[in-house]
C-alpha cells in the first residue's frame, strides 16, 4: 500500500511538508492516550490539505468498528490500521475487527514475539476465514500484553532486526517500524530487506510535531535505500 509512511501527523501544514519530504502517505492517530491523538474534525482538515495521490491511514487501538467506520466516513480515510494486541486483555483488534471494517482496507500491526510471527499469523488466517484479511502488515516495537493503547506505538523503541528476519515471510506485504529515524533507516533496510517503512518518532522536534528537515532527510535515505533493496 505505501514505501514510506509519516505516522502521527497531527497538523494539515505537517502533512503537506511529509507529502513533500517524497512520503507516499501519512497515519492520523485516534488512539485515545496517545500525544498524537486526534480529534475527527482536525483530521478532516488534514486530509484536505493533502495531494489526491498521497495514502490517509487512521491508527486506531481496540475501537469498536462501528466508530471506526464512522471515522472513515467522516474523516475521508483510504485505510486503517488496527494497532491494538493480537489478542488477551486491554485493547484488542480481533479479527472480527478486521472483518467488520470491509470493504476498507485493513493494515495489522504485529510484533515480534518469542515464537516468531506464530501468532500473526494465526491472526492473518483466521480474518481471512472472515473473508476480510489485511492488506499489509506493519512491524513494529515490542511490547507487553499490558502495554496501554496510548503506547502501543511511536516510542522510539526499534524492532530487533535480526528476529525480524529470522520470523519469516508473512504472506502478505511488510513494512518496518518502531524507531526508525534519518540515521539507521537505511541500515534497517538493507539489514532486513523491508520494501516498506514507517516512522512517527524519529522524524519529530516533540510528539506529535514533525521536524521538516528529519523529514526530508529520512524519505531520502528511505528511498535511496529502498531502490537499491528492490531496482
Amino acid at each position: 500500500m505505501f514505501h514510506v509512511k509519516i505516522c502521527g501527523v497531527t497538523t494539515a501544514a505537517d502533512a503537506r511538508m511529509a507529502a513533500a519530504a517524497g512520503a507516499d502517505a501519512i497515519g492520523l492517530n485516534f488512539v485515545p492516550g496517545s500525544p498524537r491523538c486526534l480529534a475527527a474534525d482536525v483530521a478532516r482538515e488534514i486530509v484536505a490539505a493533502l495531494p489526491d495521490d498521497m495514502l490517509v491511514v487512521g491508527v486506531f487501538a481496540g475501537a469498536d468498528p462501528g466508530d471506526i467506520r464512522r471515522i472513515v466516513e467522516q474523516v475521508g480515510l483510504d485505510a486503517v490500521q488496527l494497532h491494538g494486541h493480537l489478542a488477551g486483555a486491554g485493547p484488542v483488534d480481533s479479527p472480527k475487527t478486521c472483518a467488520a471494517l470491509a470493504p476498507t482496507p485493513v493494515i495489522r500491526a504485529v510484533r515480534v514475539g518469542a515464537d516468531g510471527f506464530a501468532a500473526a499469523r494465526g491472526w492473518i488466517a483466521s480474518s481471512r476465514g472472515l473473508g476480510h484479511p489485511p492488506v499489509m502488515a506493519v512491524v513494529d516495537a515490542a511490547v507487553t500484553s499490558s502495554t496501554a493503547a496510548g503506547q502501543l506505538g511511536g516510542t522510539g523503541e526499534t524492532v530487533d532486526w535480526s528476529r525480524f528476519v529470522e520470523a519469516g515471510d508473512l504472506g502478505i506485504p511488510v513494512a518496518l517500524a518502531g524507531g526508525l529515524t534519518p540515521a539507521n533507516v537505511a541500515e534497517a533496510i538493507r539489514a532486513t530487506a523491508a520494501t516498506a517503512v514507517d516512522t512517527a518518532s524519529g522524524v519529530e522536534f516533540a510528539p506529535g510535531r514533525k521536524d521538516p528537515e528529519k523529514m526530508r532527510s529520512f524519505c531520502a535515505a528511505a528511498r535511496r535505500a529502498l531502490a537499491a533493496v528492490a531496482p
